[in-house]
């Protein structure tokens, strides 16, 4: 390979760990043409970029961006790698866990997930348990609506008609 067509790899990992900082290092080794097809479509499918790259232009890359934790891919870059991007924290994660079970690949090496980093499969229940923005909202929302509807199950019970009677009343006068 060229030195340009390098420093191109190198530039294109760097701007994909721009827009999507969250990344999985993962060794897919020994999966055949079938099962790796299988699992770059359910990538696809949960909006997941898989990337296989040569461990010194995803180093040189990650060097380039500056990304915390350094030292600690270096020791896990070895062998055959992929890298997943994802937007949604804990997608890649829940993928390998589901994918795993049946093909016992991919086995997770690494993960750089909200600034944190994962070194070891051992690691990937705790990936899989990160909650995606989408489900922190929803559990805001959640313990917001919770007190309302304590208040409106009292006023339903205790003579609710009365009482928005009452504030019908009232809102009509103004």
């Amino acid at each position: 390979m060229r030195k340009e067509e390098k420093l191109q790899i190198i530039e294109n990992i760097s701007a994909q760990l721009e827009r999507t900082p969250n990344f999985y290092v993962t060794d897919i080794a020994g999966l055949n043409a079938e099962v790796t097809t299988k699992l770059r479509r359910a990538c696809f499918e949960k909006q997941i970029k898989l990337v296989v790259v040569k461990n010194t232009l995803f180093f040189k890359a990650l060097k380039k961006r500056e990304i915390e934790g350094l030292d600690q891919f270096e020791n896990i870059l070895n062998g055959s790698t992929a890298i997943m991007f994802a937007e949604t924290a804990n997608a890649p994660a829940r993928l390998i866990k589901e994918f795993s079970a049946e093909n016992n690949k991919p086995v997770l090496k690494g993960a750089l997930v909200q600034e944190c980093a994962y070194i070891g499969a051992e690691n990937l229940e705790t990936l899989v348990n990160i909650k995606s923005r989408e489900e922190l909202i929803g559990d805001i929302i959640g313990l917001l609506q919770s007190p309302m509807q304590n208040v409106i199950s009292a006023l339903q019970a205790q003579g609710g008609g009365k009482i928005a009677g009452i504030v019908k009343t009232l809102s009509e006068k103004e």
